[in-house]
């Protein structure tokens, strides 16, 4: 009795849930973002049981990008490059670390990308196949006899009456019989995948992205002034990736903060090193800039630079166009006009201004607070220097929505944001617009701060846009799309900077409840 009423409650629930969904091999269960085959049940983040549910929904059909983000995302500000990632990421977990799996997502050059498996949905009714299964699978039904006899022809009248009513309980009895046996199947599949395992296989074939580069800094912790090195090598390489992400067709990763050691597919890498080695009879350290092609492992540039308080702007312009020549990347002619905003007049303004950009990146109370006094000095140091200005102003706004401000500080900042408003060519930078939508958040102006951050994004592509843009998701009540802001931001910069922005910039977020794919991805590490 009590096994007959568990039977019942689970075909309950089993009805209760969205639609179950085979797709290759692979048990799709949407209710609980898992699936499952030979024993073997995986939990996938949110985001890409929809994509797999859409997909199957659309077998053989050719989706381009923008029809994925459109039924998919569905919002506005989304790039390519997540579509892409999720796919990737969808690939990996189908494929499940083995080769001889079935290709289930194939690329189609030019036009999109398209499910190649077939595909059976479990519903009430039992597992039908969708509609693009071939012709031959189709032609036998569950109705229809497989001949069709003739009536006896000496039969007396109601014999003849009697024999298709036989046939049509008969016929009942099997549809329903059929039913309940699909159904038993899916649960058994279900119940089955909860109670067996199997290790996972560690593969490392990675398909190299050309147009994707990771950009790495390796510890020079030996050299006598290591802090301003390393400060100046993070500056540098936040420089590279948000002018190659804003103005190329490349895709960088800043992994300056991420020091673990992972397969990547990414085609290029970039590596800053700091080498002590001795000159002329002194320990003396210079920065080597190498970027490799890793599809064959050639080197494409090699520059060793020494670092001193005076040459650290001649060696920024002379890294970048070295770059621009060994990438095949000409720097467009708004780029140029960007870079002109990191130019002080004096090469020891850029020294401080990247100490104070590396305590921005931070993100804590403190460091905001040594970062606004560093940045003081080189506003004194170049009153020119726009950018300083601006950063400044975002660095104590972000520091108010922390740890408020007493009236006369608040004063102070609010005639500071005036001032930055007011400089020349500011309202052409990505800067302006985040402190816009700090303070907008700050005051509630959700709506004001969503029309900033976007104003933001269009002119630059960087992780700080999209934890802010994450940030105004939030206050409108949009988890999923908070969600795949936060996911850009980690993917363009990881690390445990970004991570403290996205759980503490503007106020606290709960990742485990916004972001579970990013909690899940750094608790496996």
């Amino acid at each position: 009795m009590v096994s007959s009423r568990l039977s019942l409650f689970v075909l309950g629930l089993f009805f209760m849930q969205q639609p179950v969904v085979r797709v290759g091999e692979w048990l799709v269960t949407p209710s609980v973002n898992q699936i499952s085959r030979k024993g073997r049940q995986l939990t996938l983040e949110p985001r890409l049981i929809d994509l797999l549910v859409f997909f199957a929904r659309h077998p053989g059909e050719v989706l381009s990008r923008d029809e994925l983000i459109d039924n998919v995302w569905t919002r506005n500000v989304v790039t390519s490059h997540v579509v892409t990632q999720s796919v990737s990421e969808l690939r990996k977990s189908l494929k499940d670390g083995d080769d001889g799996s079935l290709e289930y997502i194939a690329t189609v050059p030019k036009r999109g990308y398209k499910l190649t498996v077939p595909v059976i949905w479990c519903t009430e009714e039992g597992e039908e196949p969708t509609p693009v299964i071939s012709a031959e699978t189709q032609t036998v039904g569950f109705d229809a006899p497989l001949t069709s006899p003739q009536p006896d022809a000496a039969a007396p009248d109601g014999t003849a009456v009697a024999k298709p009513e036989k046939r049509k309980r008969l016929s009942t009895f099997i549809v329903w019989g059929l039913f309940l046996l699909a159904l038993a199947s899916c649960v058994a599949l279900v119940a089955l995948s909860t109670l067996q395992s199997r290790p996972p296989v560690t593969k490392t074939r990675l398909l190299l992205n050309p147009r994707d580069v990771d950009i790495h800094l390796l510890s020079g912790n030996t050299c006598n002034n290591w802090s301003s090195q390393h400060s100046y090598a993070i500056g540098l390489g936040s420089l590279i990736t948000t002018s190659l992400n804003t103005f190329s067709t490349f895709m960088v990763h800043d992994k300056t903060n991420y020091n673990i050691n992972e397969p990547s597919s990414s085609g290029k890498t970039l590596t800053i090193e700091f080498v002590n080695q001795r000159h002329y009879r002194a320990q003396q350290c210079f920065m080597s800039v190498k970027v490799v092609d890793n599809a064959d492992g050639s080197t494409m540039m090699d520059k060793r630079y020494f670092v001193t308080s005076d040459n650290q702007l001649s060696i920024q312009n002379d890294l970048l166009s070295s770059l621009s020549e060994a990438l095949k990347q000409p720097w467009p002619a708004r780029m140029q006009e960007m870079l002109k905003q990191y130019q002080p007049s004096q090469s020891i303004a850029l020294t401080h201004f990247y100490q104070a950009h590396q305590l921005l990146m931070n993100g804590d109370v403190d460091s905001l607070g040594k970062a606004s006094s560093l940045l003081a000095d080189v506003n004194k140091q170049s009153p020119d220097f726009t950018y300083a200005w601006a950063e400044k102003a975002l660095v104590d706004v972000l520091r108010h929505s922390q740890q408020p401000l007493d009236d006369k500080q608040l004063a102070d900042l609010y005639s500071e944001i005036t001032r930055v408003g007011n400089m020349p060519g500011i309202k052409d930078m990505a800067i302006f617009y985040q402190i816009k939508t700090v303070d907008m958040l700050g005051k509630g102006k959700v709506d004001e701060a969503y029309s900033a951050i976007n104003s933001g994004i269009d002119l630059e592509m960087s992780w700080m846009n999209y934890v802010l843009l994450g940030k105004v998701y939030e206050m409108k009540g949009q988890n999923r799309e908070a969600a795949d802001a936060y996911l850009t931001a980690f993917n363009l910069r990881p690390g445990e900077n970004t991570f403290y922005w996205i759980e503490n910039a503007v106020f606290q977020t709960s990742v485990t409840r916004v972001v579970p794919y990013l909690d899940n991805f750094l608790a496996s590490e």
